[in-house]
């Protein structure tokens, strides 16, 4: 689809019209089918006009934007990649494995991490049990 700008001759009205293709354009002026929306004159033709562009500043703030996510993102992946490297993942265990540490002073050899809901680690904290709720990111990358 091509959007003109079109000039009635007669009335110098200006209006715009949506076409197929230039050649439809042109098919339609040949056989008389444009006219004129205010005086029917069939003395029509295109004028200058300007492209649709986008504007640059809306791209900027995108393009910003998606930096700022895309670091935040690899901010929050490094720290994944520590947490999994130098902690035990007792999956949705947490609360259980974080109480059995703290109560039965067992020392692990690593620190873990887990799933627990925020009345779980409410509960952990009110017990003077510290925790810690990370950002979780799954990479979803190929």
């Amino acid at each position: 689809m091509i959007k003109y700008k079109l000039k009635c001759k007669n009335c110098e009205t200006y209006f715009d019209s949506w076409f197929s293709s230039s050649t439809e354009f042109e098919k339609l002026k040949k056989k008389k089918f444009l006219s004129c929306h205010f005086c029917n004159s069939l003395n029509i033709e295109k004028t200058l006009m300007s492209p649709s562009v986008l504007r640059s500043k809306n791209n900027d703030k995108i393009s910003i934007q998606d930096k700022k996510y895309k670091k935040i993102k690899s901010a929050i992946s490094d720290y994944q990649k520590f947490i999994k490297k130098n902690f035990e993942y007792v999956g949705k265990n947490f609360a259980y494995e974080a109480r059995s540490i703290h109560y039965q002073n067992k020392k692990n050899s690593k620190g873990i991490y887990g799933e627990a809901t925020k009345e779980d680690l409410k509960e952990l904290n009110e017990e003077g049990i510290e925790t810690e709720m990370v950002p979780w990111v799954k990479d979803n990358t190929n």
